[in-house]
């Protein structure tokens, strides 16, 4: 089980950088984009249709992407005022309760999100917009990304599980991770 492991958590690490450099790239797109849409306006006086629309898709994307990046660095809020207070043991248990939750939870939002992109996708639903963006394309960031989360409590919740078995379990050891 723990080859498993750590298998499982090499490939969903290097799944999750190269979801998070997309991410990043896609927050470069409305930076340029709206400097353009500014040197349009401000000195040509012909401003754009498209900056709005495409800036909102690539930060909208790009948050959906950016969910198991921030997940997996430990940058989510989370709030322990009471977690300090407990034993380590508890801790663990209390880890495998939530992250099945998490599981549960991102599991459900990726399978009604997988049903909303394939009904936009029969529907030829588009957007009202000039660009007129078949709804598909943008809405395909959901089911990416609460599926990768999906994919990354399933590994929080098996990791946990072995923990509670082997106290000296490291996740990150197992799978020859560099500590940073």
């Amino acid at each position: 089980m723990k080859s498993f492991l750590a298998f499982y958590r090499k490939f969903l690490m290097g799944l999750t950088r190269v979801i998070g450099v997309i991410a990043g790239l896609l927050l470069f797109i409305p930076a340029f984009s709206i400097v353009y849409e500014i040197i349009m306006r401000g000195l040509f006086n012909s401003p754009t249709e498209w900056v709005v629309e495409i800036s909102t898709y690539c930060v909208t994307i790009a948050g959906f992407f950016g969910m198991a990046v921030t997940f997996v660095s430990n940058k989510h809020i989370r709030v322990d005022i009471l977690l300090s207070h407990l034993s380590k043991r508890t801790n663990e248990i209390l880890n495998v309760i939530t992250s099945f939750i998490g599981m549960v939870f991102c599991g459900v939002v990726t399978l009604y999100a997988i049903d909303m992109v394939a009904m936009s996708f029969e529907l030829g639903m588009i957007a009202p917009t000039t660009l007129r963006t078949p709804l598909w394309i943008p809405q395909s960031s959901l089911p990416i990304g609460f599926g990768l989360m999906f994919l990354h409590f399933i590994r929080t919740f098996l990791e946990n599980m072995v923990k509670l078995g082997d106290p000296s379990y490291d996740p990150a050891a197992a799978a020859g991770e560099v500590a940073k």
